[in-house]
C-alpha cells in the first residue's frame, strides 16, 4: 500500500510537470514565431523593474490570551515587526519573470529574524490567450475568500505550484498544480510531508471566471481537490486524504454599487479520515455616491462542529465526532473577513474543532481631503452551533482605521479595534479579558520604484 501511495505521488507530480514542460515548449515556439515578425526599427522589447518595499508595524494588544499559555492574560503586548521586501521583475513580448525577496522579523528579535523567498516565477503566454508558469506564486482568485496572499500576515502566503490556463475574450480559465515535499530525499523525513509552509501534500484547483460583455456582471466556479498527509511516517498506514471545495462567487457592479456573494461547499475527509459536510455563504453590499465617501454591509456564515462540549479546563471537542461539519476557509486572506482582531480562522479553537461563525457587519468611509481615508465597521458575531448552555452570541465589535498617503509611494495607516465579548466568548477563548479586547498598530509602508529601464 505504501509503494502503491509513493508511485501515485511520483506518477502525478510527473504527468503534470510532463505536460507543463510540454505546453511551456508549445508556447515558446508560438511566441518565437510571433517576436520573428518584422519589427519596428530600434523597439525596445525588454523591460527591467526593481522595486523595495519597506513596511513596519507597531501593535499593541490587550487580552485574548487562553489561561493555559501562560502568559499574563490581563498585561498588554506590545511590539514592532517589520517586513523588507526587494522585488526584481523581467518582462518581453512571451515572457515574464517575477523574483520577490524578503525579510521579515520583530524588532530585537533572537536570530535578527528570517529571509525568505516570497516569489520567484516564470510565465510564457501567446497572443492566442494560452499561458503557464511555474515556481512559487502568490495566488489570488475573486475576492480572495478562499485563495489569497493574505497581505496583511507579515509574512505573506505563497504556493509553489505549476499554472497553466488561457485569458481572453472575457473568459478566463485557469488550472494549477501543487506537490509537496520536506526534503529531495526518499528516506525518512521526506516523502512524508508535515510542517510545511502549507500544510498539504497535493493540491489541484481548477479556476474559472467569465466577464459579461456590456454588463456590470461577472461570476466564477472554484474547485480544489487537496490531498492531506495522514498515517505514520515510514510505515504501511503512510497514505493522503483527500478534500474538496466546490464553489461559486458573483458580482454585480454598476457605477455607484456593487453586489458580490459567495457559497462554498467542502466534502471528503480530514487527516483523521472523518467525513467533511461544511458550507458557506456570504454576501456584501457596497455604495459610493461619490468617490469622497461610501458604505458597505454584509453578512457571513460559514458551518460549525455540533455536540461538543466546552469543560472549564483540558480539550474541547471531548465528544466523539462523526463528521466535520465545521468549515474552513482553507488559503484566504483570512484577515480581511471576519474581524480585525484575527480570532477567527486565524486562531484556532481547543482540540482543532470550530463552532462556525456567523458575522454581521456594517460601516463606511470618507475622504475629507485627498490622501486621507477615514474608515469605520461594526460587526456582530455569533457561532452557529448549537452547543449545551451557550448562547450563540460572541459579541460586538468595533474597527476604526485611518489612512493618509503623504508621498506617491508612502503611506501611513492607524487602526484601533476594540470588542466586547460575552460569556460564550470567554468560555470558548479560555480568558476572563475576552469580555474587554483591546488591539491598536500603527504601520508605515513605503514602495519606491528605485530602477526602471528599456532596452
Amino acid at each position: 500500500m505504501k509503494i502503491l501511495n509513493h508511485l501515485t505521488f511520483y506518477n502525478l507530480s510527473l504527468r503534470h510537470l510532463a505536460l507543463t514542460v510540454a505546453l511551456l515548449l508549445s508556447l515558446g515556439t508560438m511566441a518565437q514565431e510571433t517576436e520573428e515578425e518584422p519589427a519596428k526599427e530600434k523597439e525596445k522589447v525588454n523591460l527591467f523593474t526593481s522595486d523595495i518595499q519597506f513596511r513596519t508595524r507597531g501593535e499593541m494588544r490587550y487580552g485574548g490570551l487562553s489561561k493555559e499559555s501562560g502568559a499574563p492574560i490581563d498585561k498588554n503586548s506590545n511590539f514592532i515587526i517589520g517586513r523588507t521586501r526587494v522585488i526584481l521583475g523581467y518582462e518581453r513580448k512571451w515572457l515574464a519573470a517575477n523574483v520577490n525577496l524578503q525579510h521579515i522579523g520583530v524588532w530585537g528579535q533572537e536570530g535578527r529574524g528570517s529571509f525568505n523567498v516570497n516569489e520567484a516565477w516564470a510565465k510564457v503566454h501567446s497572443k492566442q490567450g494560452l499561458f503557464a508558469q511555474v515556481g512559487r506564486i502568490a495566488l489570488s482568485y475573486d475576492d480572495e475568500r478562499i485563495i489569497g496572499p493574505d497581505d496583511w500576515s507579515v509574512a505573506s502566503l505563497s504556493h509553489d505550484a505549476l499554472r497553466a490556463g488561457y485569458e481572453g475574450h472575457g473568459h478566463r480559465a485557469h488550472a494549477i498544480f501543487c506537490y509537496n515535499q520536506n526534503a529531495a530525499t526518499v528516506d525518512e523525513g521526506g516523502n512524508y510531508y508535515s510542517d510545511g509552509a502549507l500544510p498539504y501534500k497535493l493540491m489541484q484547483t481548477v479556476w474559472y471566471h467569465y466577464d459579461v460583455p456590456t454588463f456590470p456582471l461577472s461570476a466564477s466556479i472554484l474547485f480544489m481537490n487537496i490531498g492531506m498527509q495522514a498515517g505514520k511516517k515510514n510505515t504501511d498506514s503512510e497514505h493522503n486524504e483527500w478534500q474538496q471545495l466546490l464553489g461559486a462567487y458573483v458580482k454585480y457592479e454598476p457605477k455607484k454599487w456593487s453586489v458580490e456573494a459567495s457559497y462554498y461547499r467542502q466534502m471528503g475527509h480530514e487527516e483523521h479520515g472523518l467525513e467533511i459536510d461544511a458550507w458557506m455563504a456570504s454576501i456584501c453590499a457596497k455604495a459610493t455616491p461619490k468617490p469622497t465617501y461610501g458604505f458597505i454591509a454584509g453578512y457571513d456564515y460559514l458551518s460549525g462542529d455540533e455536540n461538543f462540549v466546552v469543560p472549564p479546563t483540558g480539550s474541547i471537542g471531548l465528544v466523539r465526532h462523526d463528521k466535520i461539519r465545521g468549515f474552513n476557509p482553507v488559503y484566504g486572506s483570512h484577515h480581511k473577513f471576519y474581524g480585525a482582531m484575527d480570532f477567527f480562522y486565524v486562531t484556532t479553537y481547543y482540540g482543532g474543532f470550530s463552532p462556525g461563525l456567523q458575522n454581521a457587519y456594517a460601516g463606511g468611509f470618507v475622504r475629507p481631503v485627498k490622501g486621507l481615508d477615514i474608515g469605520a465597521k461594526y460587526h456582530f458575531m455569533g457561532i452557529t452551533a448549537d452547543i449545551r448552555d451557550m448562547n450563540k452570541a460572541l459579541g460586538h465589535q468595533v474597527e476604526v482605521e485611518v489612512s493618509y498617503t503623504f508621498l506617491k509611494c508612502c503611506t501611513l495607516t492607524a487602526g484601533y479595534t476594540y470588542m466586547h465579548g460575552t460569556e460564550t466568548m470567554e468560555r470558548l477563548k479560555r480568558t476572563s479579558a475576552n469580555r474587554t479586547l483591546h488591539w491598536g498598530w500603527l504601520m508605515l509602508n513605503i514602495t519606491p520604484r528605485v530602477f526602471y529601464t528599456k532596452w
